[in-house]
């Protein structure tokens, strides 16, 4: 049987296609085994050699190496040794020792390699090989003790085996690995958009993405922690927008301009037969309006960092049987020269309440804000958990794609418009007589800071240091151009070296 390879044939080296020996070097170079192979006389003659095959084994690529192995049968012998960087010389070891076990990654179950991290399909085990395969592991390649045991290995091959027939290769796909959630850290998510729509599409695609599914007594949700958005220009939305993802702006029961005006309204649950209203808790349940005494905190002072209002009253709300307000808090600060809102929930429900709860946010800041004769400001939400329930995730999903990644919507035309760092904005040149890239950071055309290096590397380590990027989209579009920077820099300097020796 001749070795035919399934996966990263142009990676392989092939010495004798019809042998029995495998070699994985790990991250050692495949050339330098083979140099000292050589060295130790061991036979690499494509005719007569027992090797096989000799190929790296970083880390990825294990679920090829196992398929390349059940196609070609007549592999029986696993011979491992190298630098290994990512435990990969043990991971094939307990694999074919041990075998797999489920476990579950970012919420997916999976299986992985008994007592290894290494996740790999369940589709192929050790029961599925044609032979059982030895796997024998050395160190690296620089020990004395490896070439020694390189002798040995080879000088005690048994003879090979009685070898397969075609009918006996193995073909097994490599399933494409459906993931339940992107791996992400749960509780630090920051989004900032211009109006409530883009930032309620971004908050969707967060938690389809990123969500982890938690159990609760109301059922399965899929939920992020200590969301934080900022919506920079909070403005009614274009109708038609909104009515895309089945919000009603004007009007009918259920609007949001409806929700604005009850969130306002200081009517006694006993009267609207509710456990709480939003309005009360704010303007009559602690037994005054505290929306009026921000304004006559703001009046008297502009600048006072004492406007924080409650809507949880702790000694009812904690207990388990009473119906709790998950808006919990807000906070007015003027910022320059206009008046921002900060708010706390303690929970959201992210498909339906969310979008109309910062519209109610909007309808309580402009209340104060034409008060206190200052515009409206950014408006930012803190959810502390912010929720889809099992039955919204395929039409969240949806919502999730019509996202414009890092951009801004234009509702009107449906064009994606670039967004501004608020970090400011960068240009690029040369400066020849030093052989340096400069980057200058500007914002509100005055130039910040400046950079310059000899490579884009050298200036991406100092914009680190700065945190001067805070868009994914900046950073990845800064780093193109570096890189164009610095081309133009080495090819510059190839021109000025071919002069001079001229």
């Amino acid at each position: 049987m001749e070795f035919q390879p399934l996966y990263y044939s142009e990676r392989l080296t092939i010495i004798n296609p019809h042998a029995d020996v495998g070699i994985a070097t790990l991250w050692t170079p495949p050339v330098r085994v083979i140099s000292l192979l050589r060295n130790l006389a061991i036979d690499l003659d494509p005719a007569t050699s027992r090797v096989a095959v000799i190929a790296n084994l970083y880390g990825k690529g294990f679920a090829e190496l196992i398929r390349n192995l059940l196609w070609n049968p007549q592999i029986t012998h696993l011979l491992v040794l190298g630098q290994d960087l990512s435990g990969s010389r043990d991971d094939l070891v307990a694999f074919f020792e041990s075998g797999l076990e489920p476990t579950l990654f970012a919420d997916t179950p999976v299986y992985r390699i008994k007592g290894r991290t290494r996740i790999l399909d369940n589709l192929v085990g050790k029961y599925c090989f044609f032979a059982p395969i030895q796997v024998t592991a050395l160190g690296t390649i620089t020990d004395s003790a490896t070439a020694e045991s390189l002798v040995n290995y080879f000088a005690g091959l048994t003879a090979p085996v009685e070898f397969p027939a075609e009918d006996d290769r193995l073909y097994i796909p490599i399933p494409e690995f459906q993931v339940a959630r992107f791996p992400s850290e749960p509780r630090s998510h920051s989004i900032v958009r211009a109006s409530p729509l883009e930032a309620w599409l971004e908050l969707m695609f967060h938690l389809v993405r990123f969500g982890h599914w938690v159990t609760l007594e109301k059922g399965q949700r899929r939920e992020l922690q200590n969301l934080h958005v900022v919506v920079t220009h909070p403005s009614d939305d274009p109708p038609e927008a909104l009515a895309r993802f089945g919000f009603t702006l004007e009007g009918q029961e259920g609007s949001l301009r409806r929700y604005q005006e009850a969130i306002l309204d200081p009517t006694s649950p006993e009267v609207t037969g509710l456990p709480y209203t939003y309005g009360h808790r704010l303007r009559a349940y602690f037994r005054k309006d505290n929306l009026d005494a921000a304004v006559t905190e703001l009046r008297n002072d502009p600048e006072s960092r004492h406007v924080y209002l409650a809507l949880w009253d702790s000694a009812r709300d904690l207990d388990p049987a009473a119906t709790a307000p998950c808006w919990v808090s807000l906070f007015f600060r003027k910022f320059e020269e206009k008046l921002t809102l900060t708010a706390t929930f303690r929970t959201h429900n992210a498909r339906d309440a969310w979008l109309k709860n910062l519209y109610g946010l909007m309808a309580v800041q402009h209340y104060v804000a034409s008060r206190v004769d200052l515009p409206v400001g950014p408006i930012t939400v803190m959810s502390h958990s912010i929720s889809l329930q099992k039955g919204d995730m395929d039409e969240a999903s949806r919502i999730a794609k019509a996202r414009k990644s890092d951009d801004t919507i234009d509702f009107k035309t449906g064009k994606s418009l670039l967004r501004e760092d608020p970090n400011g904005y960068f240009s690029i040149s040369l400066d020849r007589d030093r052989a340096e890239i400069v980057l200058e950071h500007s914002h509100g055309g005055v130039t910040l800071a400046q950079y310059r290096g000899r490579s884009s590397a050298e200036i991406r380590t100092q914009l680190e240091r700065d945190v001067a990027i805070s868009l994914v989209s900046h950073a990845l579009y800064v780093g193109e151009q570096l890189a164009k920077a610095e081309i133009k820099l080495k090819n510059f300097l190839d021109d000025i070296s071919r002069e001079a020796s001229l």
